[in-house]
């Protein structure tokens, strides 16, 4: 329930299937240098020796943390390429003279001197 009392029923399937994106590109970041390893292998060996035999001879454990930095690192990258701060104050959509005006946010020195 909202903090005004209504609870709108299409919010939990936009939310999951967002959540379920994030979670599905964590997951592939993770996963990417053992994939990039799968490959490299299948190609570089003129027998194919099965996915067992490959993942069984992988060094799983430089791929996990190659995987997890890499997972890290975008996580930081996509976090920080906003320019928001915790102070910024959101202004929510509006119509002005007819058109949508998007939401945005304002730093408090751009507030300040908005003011007349």
């Amino acid at each position: 329930m909202g903090s005004d009392g209504w609870n709108n029923p299409y919010a939990l399937p936009e939310t999951v299937q967002r959540m379920t994106r994030i979670v599905i590109e964590n997951i592939f970041f993770f996963m990417l240098p053992t994939f990039l390893y799968i490959v490299w292998v299948a190609f570089r060996e003129d027998e194919w020796a099965g996915l067992p035999t490959i993942v069984s001879r992988a060094p799983l454990l430089r791929l996990f943390f190659a995987g997890a930095v890499l997972m890290l690192g975008t996580l930081i990258v996509f976090s920080s390429r906003s320019d928001n701060s915790p102070r910024d104050v959101y202004v929510p959509p509006s119509v002005e003279d007819g058109k949508v005006e998007p939401g945005h946010s304002i730093h408090p020195t751009d507030q300040q001197s908005a003011k007349p």
